[in-house]
């Protein structure tokens, strides 16, 4: 199994905005200490938001906020959001599945089954468990206040640096 791209990209945003709770971080930020493409990472704000797991503001003070408490956002949700639209096999898949075994197959049962107990192990684990308590991921994940910016480091115009 390997997860997405924008699934890994999400978990980082969350925990970016978990270490730095209490004030917003710029994009461009996240996708620096992430190693991720800025426009990458402004869709996945973009799913995020829309999604109620962020809150973005656009303007010289702007950024991202989580938009509730990192105990109330589930890993389990966060990926359910982001990989759900992705079949694990062609069995999976409710268009586009050839496969001539689907109506016999126990092997569809088995990943059906580990599937149900990867998102249960997931669906047990918050956002702030991710955090807690771990220096590590705090030194990586900190970043700068905004209004603590100097001008040349960052504004766009977007808010959303």
């Amino acid at each position: 199994m390997r997860l997405t791209i924008r699934t890994n990209l999400a978990m980082r945003v969350l925990m970016a905005c978990a270490v730095n709770e209490g004030h917003m971080v710029r994009r461009a930020g996240i996708a620096k200490v992430a190693n991720a493409s800025e426009n990458h990472l402004a869709q996945v704000v973009h799913l995020l938001a829309n999604e109620g797991y962020i809150e973005t503001t656009r303007g010289r003070a702007g950024g991202i906020v989580l938009a509730r408490k990192p105990d109330e956002i589930t890993i389990g949700q966060v990926f359910r959001h982001f990989e759900a639209h992705v079949p694990f096999a062609e069995c999976f898949a409710a268009h586009d599945n050839t496969c001539p075994l689907q109506a016999v197959c126990r092997l569809r049962l088995a990943l059906s089954a580990a599937l149900e107990a990867f998102y249960k192990v997931l669906d047990d684990m918050t956002l702030a468990d991710l955090v807690a308590d771990n220096a590590g991921l705090e030194a990586l994940l900190n970043l700068p206040h905004p209004d603590m910016m100097m001008p040349q480091e960052g504004c766009n115009g977007t808010g959303l640096n």
